[in-house]
This record gives structure tokens, C-alpha cells and sequence, in this order.
């Protein structure tokens, strides 16, 4: 499924981090973290920043390693 910017919120901002939550009822955890499926969001993530997943499957955070104007690349925090 298509990632919703609609499920995409705000919980805390401080210093230039913020800290996310994505909820995706119907997506796995893959699907969310796969690269590039947070593209639409991309202007409003910083390299970085957290966010919080929570899927069809289970829960996640996911660390932002990049984003500009049209890319956003997620990794597990591990």
C-alpha cells in the first residue's frame, strides 16, 4: 500500500529532531522501511530524526539516514 503523509505525526520537536509516528494499518514493517517509501514526507524529514512505526505486523523504530527534496532512506534502530 501507498504511504498515507495523513498517518504521519509529530510527537516531540527540539533542536532540529523530530520525533515522529507512522501508523500503517494494512503495511508490514518491510513495506514502511523500505527505501524510499516515506518519498511523499521528504521535505519535512531530517537526517536524523526518529520515527516510530506502527504496522500491520508489529512496531518499529526507524532511523532517518537521508532526505532531501524527493528521497527519504529509513534504517532499523538498532
Amino acid at each position: 500500500m501507498a504511504f498515507a503523509i495523513r498517518n504521519l505525526s509529530v510527537l516531540a520537536y527540539a533542536n532540529g529532531f523530530t520525533l515522529w509516528h507512522y501508523k500503517s494499518s494494512k503495511d508490514t514493517l518491510e513495506t514502511v522501511a523500505a527505501a524510499n517509501h516515506m518519498a511523499d514526507a521528504a521535505d519535512m524529514l531530517t537526517a536524523g530524526d526518529l520515527v516510530m512505526v506502527t504496522a500491520a505486523d508489529g512496531a518499529r523504530i526507524l532511523c532517518v539516514t537521508l532526505a532531501d527534496i524527493e528521497t527519504a532512506i529509513t534504517a532499523p534502530l538498532s
